[in-house]
């Protein structure tokens, strides 16, 4: 019996020890994940070129109808600027399987085991990404349970800001202020964010980790 070796792992599996990055936002109704609404949620996927360079690719963005007794706070739609009477949704169970549908396909595709979350405060958007999992009785996440990547760390220790407006200023990114809180714009900036920090500590030699014999 011959033993098939097994394929050569991705350059962005190889990055990020077998996980898929991917960027997430949300839009809610309110702080907390098991009481109140998800009422937007994207994701954006990334891709790695033959010269380990990371870059933005496609967007999966739905408007989510709030489950049933779902909260939602006045100040949570004062704050979105979302029009609960004027947008087409989906209910959360289509919405949750169309992400995870595509994100599995995506870490199929790049020889992943795993997709690992990225966010700007990524525990809010994971909490709400696991709790709407958790309603819809999905039995197949594909986002590692509770490890993320956080941009709004990342950006303090590169930029010396957390906020994500200021930190894409500071990239050098255009952040519009009147798109923010549409979590499709939200995720995008912050997978182009997530990026360009990558990007840069591989051009100042942080990665590949070279060990001196």
């Amino acid at each position: 019996m011959t033993n098939t070796p097994e394929p050569e792992k991705s350059l962005i599996a190889k990055r990020f020890r077998g996980f898929l990055p991917v960027a997430i936002d949300v839009e809610t109704g309110g702080f907390n994940s098991t009481t109140d609404a998800l009422l937007e949620i994207a994701a954006v996927t990334l891709k790695m070129d033959d010269d380990g360079i990371l870059t933005r690719n496609e967007t999966f963005n739905f408007h989510v109808e709030p489950f049933n007794g779902a909260n939602i706070e006045q100040s949570a739609l004062e704050f979105t600027g979302i029009d609960l009477d004027n947008r087409e949704t989906v209910p959360e169970h289509i919405a949750m399987d169309e992400i995870f549908k595509a994100v599995r396909k995506e870490v199929k595709s790049a020889g992943c085991n795993r997709a690992i979350l990225i966010g700007h405060n990524a525990h809010f958007d994971l909490g709400f990404l696991n709790a709407a999992s958790n309603r819809c009785q999905i039995k197949r996440n594909p986002f590692h349970p509770f490890s993320c990547f956080d941009t709004a760390t990342l950006s303090g220790v590169v930029f010396g800001h957390t906020v994500l407006a200021k930190a894409c200023t500071l990239a050098g990114f255009e952040f519009s202020n009147k798109e923010a809180h549409s979590a499709a714009y939200d995720a995008e900036k912050t997978a182009d964010l997530f990026c360009l920090i990558v990007n840069k500590w591989k051009d100042l030699g942080g990665w590949p980790i070279t060990v001196e014999e």
